[in-house]
């Protein structure tokens, strides 16, 4: 199976200039574990994850003033539409992250996460009678 089989294609794009608070209410309300940051200013793509905003609360930074930008990834490891499963899996546990962003000719065109391969992967809960 291909990570384009997995992956979500509806995604949230938020921009550096969001504060925590805001991306975390998106991602909430979304019921999304990771946001694409798109900073044109920065380079590009960068990602956001659920994990960045319970670290920097954790360490007792306030949601309302700390934006995305300082607490986004940049250094983000992309997968291919093409790539299989496997290819994604190895490399978020090479990486140690649960989310990949997908690109197409350098276009984000969806994300992949451990729990899109684990649905895909394991087979489908079926109700046992009692």
């Amino acid at each position: 199976m291909l990570v384009r089989d997995a992956m979500s294609t509806v995604v949230l794009t938020i921009g550096p200039t969001h504060t925590l608070r805001q991306a975390a209410a998106l991602m909430s309300a979304r019921r999304v574990g990771a946001a694409i940051v798109h900073d044109p200013d920065a380079g590009g793509i960068g990602i956001l994850t659920e994990r960045d905003v319970l670290n920097s609360v954790g360490l007792g930074e306030s949601p309302d003033s700390e934006h995305v930008h300082a607490h986004t990834t940049t250094d983000v490891v992309f997968a291919a539409p093409t790539w299989t499963l496997e290819e994604a899996a190895r490399a978020m546990a090479h990486g140690g992250f649960r989310h990949l962003i997908v690109l197409d000719r350098d276009e984000p065109v969806g994300i992949v996460s451990v729990r899109d391969i684990i649905r895909c992967w394991a087979p489908a809960r079926q109700h046992v009678p009692a």
